[in-house]
């Protein structure tokens, strides 16, 4: 569990973490360096799962050995898929992380949307669904891990 209360905005309490793979994790299939680690870290405090359309078709094998569940999805209505996948785990207590358009609605449903404007970039819905945007993956993590840091940016 993952707990924050944020002066001003909300308080959160977070069981799940839901990514998108490629773009957030990963650049062409790969994943990115110190996301193995990072995902390890953060399975100690929330379940994490990753749900994709597996694009580059490299998903099952990157993560294989991970502390994470995988949801391949179809390639048809991925952001509405997505964004039922959070809803199924339980949309208040869940954060989520992308950088697609077909990330949007699934950050706008979770109750922490993070976008990530990574080496594919992001989209600018995307970007305008996210309660936080971070210039990398990485720093996503930090601030799951730290989440006081939490605070600063939402804070009023």
């Amino acid at each position: 569990m993952v707990e924050i209360s944020i002066p001003g905005y909300q308080d959160i309490s977070l069981k799940h973490l839901v990514f998108d793979y490629n773009g957030t994790l990963a650049v062409s299939g790969e994943l990115l360096d110190g996301v193995s680690d990072a995902l390890r870290r953060l399975a100690n405090h929330l379940e994490v799962h990753i749900a994709t359309a597996d694009t580059f078709e490299k998903v099952r094998s990157a993560v294989s050995g991970l502390p994470c569940r995988l949801s391949i999805l179809g390639e048809q209505s991925q952001a509405e898929a997505k964004q039922k996948y959070v809803r199924n785990l339980g949309s208040g207590q869940t954060a989520a992380i992308g950088n697609g358009r077909n990330d949007r609605l699934m950050l706008q449903e979770a109750k922490l949307g993070i976008a990530i404007v990574g080496l594919e970039g992001a989209a600018v819905e995307t970007v305008l669904a996210a309660d936080v945007v971070c210039g990398g993956i990485l720093d996503a993590f930090e601030l799951l891990l730290s989440p006081k840091r939490l605070i600063a940016t939402l804070r009023s």
